[in-house]
């Protein structure tokens, strides 16, 4: 049986700090009208107890908008909840034990921020990376300094697994990161933060499709 594919290009990673007064919850469901088909649960500072219910809504209104769903590194909340697959940090369990926990039907995606780490994952039996700190951005400060987006063409060079540039992406530098070969953005403040979330997932959908467009042509 064939497996999932990474039909999206755009990836929605959650933080309820970011909406201007919306919940988390409204602000997702505007970003799914906007076009968005594909969120993933980032929300670190809860626990278990406290993150569940998050899941099971965002998996109810994902469904409906016929997006997948990922959950950030907790396998067990994945299954629980049926999500379409999982999102692993880097210093996470190994893809190879999260595969025989989750099978072949789910997706498996990993944070990346050096070509050596992507090849692992493709190695290991990743499904695609997000890939950065591309630009320099407070939320990926830990990580260290930006890479930059001529970092995506040389990993590009060297792996075949779907690759979404991360890390202060806006709608002015997408050209930039899909020109050096990225296959989408992964973003947070600039769709959750916006003051029209719908309106800004609908803009970097349009500018994605309208470079893939292009890009065939030449």
């Amino acid at each position: 049986m064939k497996g999932p594919t990474v039909d999206f290009s755009l990836y929605l990673i959650t933080d309820r700090h970011q909406p201007k007064a919306k919940t988390l919850f409204s602000a997702v469901q505007a970003a799914l009208e906007g076009g968005v088909r594909a969120v993933q649960l980032r929300e670190r500072d809860l626990n278990p107890q406290e993150l569940f219910p998050l899941a099971v809504e965002l998996r109810k209104m994902t469904r409906s908008a016929d997006a997948k769903f990922f959950i950030n590194d907790r396998v067990d909340l994945a299954l629980a909840v049926k999500a379409d697959g999982v999102h692993l940090r880097r210093d996470s369990f190994p893809i190879s034990a999260v595969r025989r926990l989750i099978g072949k039907e789910k997706l498996i995606g990993v944070s990346t921020h050096s070509l050596k780490e992507v090849r692992q994952a493709e190695e290991q039996g990743a499904d695609f990376v997000t890939f950065g700190p591309i630009y320099s951005t407070p939320s990926k400060a830990p990580f260290g300094n930006p890479i930059g987006p001529e970092a995506i063409a040389e990993v590009k060079k060297n792996t075949h697994l779907p690759l979404f540039a991360l890390g202060g992406i806006k709608l002015n530098r997408l050209e930039e990161v899909m020109r050096m070969g990225s296959n989408g953005v992964a973003l947070t403040s600039a769709i959750l933060g916006s003051e029209n979330v719908k309106k800004s997932a609908i803009q970097f959908q349009k500018a994605i499709k309208s470079f893939l467009v292009l890009k065939e042509k030449v």
